[in-house]
């Protein structure tokens, strides 16, 4: 293996584009470095980017074989022995980063050419997505070169080369300044694959723009996997136990989610009600309502929460704010029985399960690194 790697070394030595190709690096990596005592992350990522895209570009894998990534690791640290960061692995990680999200600009070459030759400004980051009505291909690109790339390496790594996927977890470290932790833990929670997707009524009851957003607030199933129940349980349980851990429900919720009791009070008439749990989400500017069954969804489920939406409605929603949401969690749904209920409601409303146990996706060896051979990598850098 030794002489197979020496070989190879005198092969790419002895090759003028790889050369040529290598002090381009050097000199290209000095000019980013420069211009990044303004912007680390942006110029950082934008050479990285331009590396994982020459590779490809060039095909030096292909031509030389896994190899390859070894030998350009070492010749980058002889030509640059004082900087860090070009181990193996975080190389091969530039390659990645560039072949998943290469489709964005595969049929748009000009929104790369013209960030890049802008150069990641101040301009740039301002033009930054918060709303949904922006051009999707171009500010997703630009948002890639938003967040750290310690970041980017367990998205790439956990998404498996899905990039829609990977492209949510971006936006959601944006919108959300999530931290290292607060990423790697919603990368285990299925996430994406829960996000947004309840059944509801919503565009049936709402405004369009109210719905989309709506929609979006809502998970199925909901992970309750902190709650510490015993084995014959019922709703109080639930509820005394996310009382118990309202902060980590308001994580499990999502951003915007302000709690604001349990069995809240309602007097309707000459009689009083107690609806399970009420929030207020501020990006919705509406009042949430949520009951929790521990049991399958029946439809008569619906008449009761339609009940506390329309009260919560009619004694505290206010002129500014948005028609009250209601949100049913139920141990499980049949979901063409939960669709059919929800037509005869004119009240928005949606229906979703609750999780008590994570699933794991069975082991398998892929041949992307994992994150403790990348963490081992950047300790060894």
């Amino acid at each position: 293996m030794a002489n197979k790697n020496i070989d190879l070394a005198v092969v790419l030595h002895n090759d003028s584009d790889y050369k040529g190709w290598l002090v381009e690096l050097k000199e290209r990596f000095y000019s980013h470095r420069l211009k990044a005592s303004c912007v680390t992350n942006g110029y950082l990522l934008e050479f990285y980017w331009k590396l994982g895209r020459d590779i490809e570009a060039q095909q030096y894998t292909n031509t030389y074989g896994s190899g390859f990534y070894k030998n350009l690791s070492q010749d980058l640290k002889n030509e640059m022995p004082e900087i860090k960061g070009f181990s193996p692995t975080n190389l091969k990680y530039m390659s990645y980063f560039y072949k998943l999200y290469a489709p964005l600009v595969a049929n748009r070459p000009q929104v790369a050419d013209d960030f890049m030759e802008g150069v990641y400004s101040a301009d740039i980051q301002q033009s930054a997505p918060h709303n949904q009505n922006r051009q999707q291909g171009a500010d997703d690109f630009k948002l890639l070169f938003m967040i750290p790339w310690d970041h980017h390496c367990r998205i790439i790594s956990r998404c498996k080369g899905n990039m829609d996927k990977a492209l949510f977890f971006v936006r959601k470290t944006w919108e959300n300044n999530w931290g290292r932790d607060a990423l790697l833990n919603w990368l285990d929670s299925d996430l994406y694959e829960r996000d947004g997707k309840a059944i509801t009524n919503f565009q049936s009851t709402l405004p369009a723009v109210q719905s989309d957003l709506a929609q979006q607030i809502t998970k199925d199933p909901y992970q309750l996997d902190f709650l510490n129940l015993r084995e014959k349980y019922d709703e109080r349980d639930i509820e005394d136990e996310l009382l118990n851990n309202v902060t980590r429900f308001l994580l499990e919720l999502g951003k915007g989610f302000s709690y604001m009791g349990r069995q809240f009070r309602l007097e309707v008439g000459q009689q009083e009600f107690f609806p399970d749990l009420l929030f207020y989400n501020a990006h919705l500017h509406a009042y949430v309502v949520i009951e929790l069954k521990a049991k399958s969804f029946h439809p008569s489920f619906l008449g009761q929460l339609s009940f506390y939406v329309s009260a919560i409605n009619h004694q505290f929603k206010t002129d500014i704010d948005n028609p009250t949401i209601g949100l049913l969690i139920c141990k499980d749904k049949d979901n063409v029985v939960a669709k059919y209920a929800l037509d005869s409601y004119k009240e928005p409303m949606g229906i979703s399960e609750y999780q008590l146990s994570k699933l794991f996706p069975k082991d398998f060896k892929s041949s992307m690194p994992t994150i403790e051979e990348l963490e081992k990598e950047l300790k060894d850098k």
